[in-house]
């Protein structure tokens, strides 16, 4: 039998075997070989899922809508009888088979209440590794989840043509991931009192006790607020430790608000998210005041590096980072995009890492700067992102 992985782990791809027979005489259906892509019919290599007469009625049930299909986990105890009475129930409803998503491999005790709700199965990303990255004098080997054809083989490259030239220097310049709730007023001066009183420096202090109390980690920085008639975005700027945080900086949020409601009574708490944050969505707040971790990294490619290993010559990327990533940029109106692909790394690494993919958005705010260096023999680069 395969061995079980929970989730974010690698997942084993090897066929299992057939199950055990059962006292009561099962349904067996088809379900999907864990594999990358489904083969041809004539090709697949099936295995047996046992369904059992008590199964069955489940099936049944769900399909008539008398069970809830988000209810099986809690219903049967066993979270993977439960992925493969949903999925069955589902390929009923659908008339559509789900034979091409694996179901065996992974541990869906492991995602209950975590990662995923009323899962199905699992998609298998293949993970590349490109390196080693030697940043501020270590090396890393970095992780990359992708279907995208050369996308590892050329950060590859560019982390070889890093490492020959003596490696990368980085400088963390902030650090603080950000929620910002939006609440309403009766009138616009009331809520303009508020934006008042918690840009005041003398009640930082009050605020950011109430702020850190549930947690050990989060720490509030500060508090930028925006007003558009009655309604006021506090954009809560909180550090996170090693954590993304997000939960984190919410309950903190939850606990101001809840501290807030006794001297603003009035006050009318509409989202715990206005969209000031901004999380998941270009927003010039981001690129500006920056979310997350900002940084810049920079290296000094040498010119045999740039000629021997990128096959192009000092001049020929300086011109074409200003007329790309640079002047290009600017005229698509790119609103922090001025470098080449960010997302692609980004993203392959977050996927990699079981990070949210939709947080590549702001952590792929960058501007590339190159330049030439020592008459032009050598090349200096530099990843911005964002600015502070």
């Amino acid at each position: 039998m395969p061995v079980k992985v929970p989730c974010g782990q690698a997942l084993d791809c090897a066929a299992p075997s057939p199950p055990l027979k059962l006292a009561v005489e099962p349904v067996v259906v088809v379900a999907p070989s864990p594999l990358l892509k489904p083969k041809a019919v004539d090709d697949e290599i099936p295995f047996p899922t046992t369904l059992t007469e008590e199964d069955e009625e489940i099936i049944s049930s769900v399909v008539a809508g008398r069970t809830p299909s988000y209810s099986l986990e809690s219903k049967l105890g066993d979270c993977k009888r439960a992925v493969a009475i949903r999925r069955e129930a589902l390929q009923r409803i659908t008339s559509k088979s789900l034979s091409g998503l694996p179901l065996d491999g992974l541990d869906y005790e492991s995602i209950l209440g975590q990662c995923c709700e009323m899962p199905i199965g699992y998609v298998q990303i293949p993970v590349g590794v490109a390196g080693p990255l030697l940043l501020d004098g270590k090396e890393y080997s970095v992780p990359m989840a992708t279907t995208e054809g050369c996308l590892v083989a050329s950060t590859n490259r560019g982390c070889k043509a890093i490492h020959l030239s003596g490696g990368a220097s980085s400088v963390l310049l902030r650090d603080a991931m950000t929620r910002a709730p939006v609440v309403r007023f009766g009138t616009a001066k009331r809520a303009a009192h508020l934006k008042l009183y918690l840009e005041d420096p003398a009640n930082f202090e009050v605020v950011s006790t109430a702020f850190n109390k549930s947690s050990r980690f989060g720490r509030l920085q500060n508090i930028k607020c925006a007003l558009a008639g009655k309604n006021l975005y506090m954009r809560f700027s909180c550090g996170t430790g090693d954590a993304m945080g997000m939960n984190m900086v919410s309950k903190g949020v939850q606990n101001v608000l809840d501290f807030l409601q006794s001297d603003f009574p009035d006050m009318d708490v509409l989202g715990i998210s206005g969209n000031y944050c901004s999380d998941k969505k270009p927003a010039a707040v981001n690129w500006i005041e920056g979310r997350g971790k900002s940084v810049v990294c920079e290296a000094i490619i040498k010119g045999d590096v740039v000629r021997k290993v990128l096959k192009t010559k000092v001049e020929t990327l300086v011109e074409l980072n200003m007329l790309k990533n640079l002047t290009g940029s600017a005229m698509a109106g790119a609103l922090g995009g001025f470098n080449a692909h960010a997302s692609n790394i980004v993203s392959a690494i977050f996927i990699a890492t079981g990070q949210d993919p939709a947080q590549n958005i702001e952590s792929s705010h960058c501007i590339t700067m190159m330049e030439p260096l020592n008459g032009g023999e050598d090349l200096h680069v530099s990843v911005t992102m964002p600015f502070h």
